[in-house]
């Protein structure tokens, strides 16, 4: 038997190494004898830069920039081995990670900080970028990265606008005059998360404002503000970017850069997928178990779990997936290739002690799911 096992990070606990490790334990209690392929996955979100320096594909630098909440953050970016394309992670620059729990407000949250890493790349030399989205902290349609990059976001008065989403309600003129002119010689690739429009009840207020801390009343309140950014960049730069694919990444900033460059946008894990070859490794495979720490509607829109299940249904393997914890709507996956979602938890326990645990907890719940497998006339073959 072989099983690829190919989980992301589960944020705050461990790393997707340590999460395939932890796997692949639970596997060696039931089918000590099976094959195990250990394949750490990311979609574009934390910890995308690791998994693709841990495969050798990239080589990493840092920088210090802005992070989300005005701090000061160093972020990590990467080269690919062959010298000519760099790699952003927004996630290290904006990413909800660099906030607590405490402090996060998706109303005032700015991406200034991945707009300074896209300017340190190209201060570099590079002009073949790619810049994953995901995990971000931020609902501000790319306002930041924007004036980052030189934009001027005026409203009525000519006064430039604050940082947040929540100010783009005021927003009148796009200045793009100062706009870096390296871009219009620089290939970038938006690797997106998702695929959601940047409105809508789909879009990135209403589905990702509330996991950064938005109320439904603040949520309904950041999609008007980003339905006004829409509206000024169709009047001043003859672009609709409200329905496009991709546009609601990273809390908006997938907008920005369709608005702004002529960038093309790809899935995130479809891109990483093809990185490490997974196809490759999917051939005479019984079974994928993929995971991530939580698993609701909002991964149906191609996250790491389902991405990665659509490409093994192409092979007839079936997949389960492994979740810290299930949010509403988590059934959906069933229809996008994942056969079993089995949450790790096996008692209660408060957050912070299921974080402490993680390991332990994943190991188990894998031994569960495949005695199940086992013991019904359902075991791969």
């Amino acid at each position: 038997m072989k099983i690829v096992i190919a989980p992301q990070s589960f944020k705050g606990a461990l790393t997707g190494q340590m999460a395939a490790k932890a796997i692949a334990q639970g596997v060696s209690s039931v089918y000590p004898k099976a094959t195990t392929l250990l394949i750490p996955i990311a979609d574009g979100g934390d910890g995308t830069l690791d998994v693709l320096h841990d495969n050798g594909i990239i080589d990493l630098f840092s920088s210090k920039v802005t992070g989300p909440m005005n701090q000061a953050v160093t972020a990590k970016w990467g080269v690919m081995s062959d010298g000519t394309t760099a790699i952003i992670e927004l996630a290290q620059a904006s990413g909800l990670a660099l906030v607590t729990p405490q402090k996060r407000d998706p109303r005032t949250a700015s991406s200034v900080g991945t707009g300074e890493l896209l300017r340190i790349v190209l201060n570099h030399g590079y002009r073949n970028v790619i810049l994953f989205l995901g995990g971000s902290a931020t609902n501000d349609a790319g306002a930041g990265l924007a004036q980052a990059l030189g934009v001027r976001l005026l409203d009525k008065n000519g006064k430039e606008l604050r940082p947040g989403g929540i100010h783009l309600i005021q927003l009148e003129t796009i200045d793009i005059t100062k706009l870096d002119h390296r871009l219009k010689e620089t290939n970038i690739v938006v690797a997106t998360d998702v695929t959601n429009p940047l409105l809508g009840p789909n879009g990135a207020s209403a589905v990702y404002g509330p996991q950064k801390g938005a109320s439904p009343n603040v949520a309904r309140k950041l999609d008007a503000a980003l339905t006004q950014f829409a509206r000024i960049v169709k009047k001043d730069l003859g672009r609709e970017i409200a329905d496009c694919p991709g546009a609601g990444a990273a809390g908006g900033v997938g907008g920005a850069l369709l608005a702004l460059t002529d960038s093309t946008v790809q899935s995130g894990i479809d891109l990483i997928c093809d990185m490490l070859h997974l196809d490759e490794h999917f051939q005479n495979t019984n079974l994928v178990i993929t995971g991530e720490g939580r698993i609701d509607r909002s991964t149906i829109f191609n996250k790491a779990p389902v991405g990665l299940a659509r490409r093994a249904k192409t092979f007839g393997i079936p997949v389960i997936a492994l979740a810290g914890s299930l949010g509403y709507g988590y059934r959906e996956v069933y229809s996008q290739g994942i056969d079993a979602v089995v949450c790790i938890l096996d008692r209660p326990l408060s957050f912070i002690e299921s974080v402490d645990q993680t390991y332990q907890l994943l190991s188990t719940a894998t031994e569960r799911a495949l005695r199940l497998l086992h013991t019904n006339a359902l075991s791969p073959h």
